[in-house]
């Protein structure tokens, strides 16, 4: 009997997050994870996001906490706060390093790595890890206008995987969301409007404006 596949998964998080936003949709992070495990062997799935580390509370952090005790290798690091030459206020909060490191240091122990992140940035780190015989899948979508993917990630990869096909396999149940989405509300409206300070993922390389891409609290 053949042996199953080694797989590992690398979710870029803001971006993902922004794909899914694009598509109408949330990610069941569990239902995710066993999609994944019916395809092969599943080695380690990592979800990469950057945080604001000085607010007193971050919208994502019950969903990271959710995935640290639920099968995920959770990496995270502070963002930077700086002023550019205009005058005006940036946040950069950029974990295309850190992924990269850890896809490499990996590539020689599986024999398939699925990235879901439509980001141009990672063509030269598919590049690399096919040259170790590895086989590379991207996860994104062209099924927004414009597309989420960038075109050279896209022709680069092995197998190139639309995340609206995965919907009914790893979306969560639409009625979900709309009680989340109450209970969020109500909880704000207990709060005095803390809920809408919160600060979401840190965008990168996509539209509209990070503030757009604040996570559910009860995502997980």
């Amino acid at each position: 009997m053949q042996n199953p596949e080694k797989i590992a998964l690398f979710i870029d998080g803001a971006n993902l997050y922004a794909t899914t936003k694009g598509l109408g949709f949330d990610i069941d992070y569990k239902r995710l994870l066993k999609e994944f495990q019916s395809r092969g062997s599943l080695v380690r799935a990592f979800y990469y996001t950057a945080l604001i580390e000085d607010q007193e509370y971050s919208s994502i952090r019950p969903l990271l906490d959710w995935l640290d005790y639920n099968g995920y290798s959770v990496v995270t690091k502070p963002v930077k706060e700086f002023t550019d030459s205009t005058g005006r206020r940036k946040i950069k909060g950029n974990m295309d390093i850190e992924l990269a490191v850890d896809a490499m240091e990996l590539a020689n122990h599986v024999d398939q790595i699925v990235l879901f992140s439509g980001d141009g940035d990672f063509r030269p780190l598919v590049e690399a890890i096919q040259r170790r015989g590895v086989r590379v899948t991207v996860v994104s979508t062209i099924s927004t206008q414009p597309p989420m993917v960038a075109d050279e990630l896209r022709r680069q990869a092995d197998v190139f995987i639309d995340l609206a096909e995965l919907q009914d396999k790893v979306g969560r149940d639409p009625a979900e969301r709309a009680a989340r989405e109450a209970a969020r509300e109500a909880r704000e409206a207990r709060e005095g409007g803390r809920g809408n300070q919160m600060p979401g993922f840190i965008q990168r390389g996509v539209t509209p404006p990070a503030r757009a891409f604040e996570p559910d609290p009860e995502e997980a």
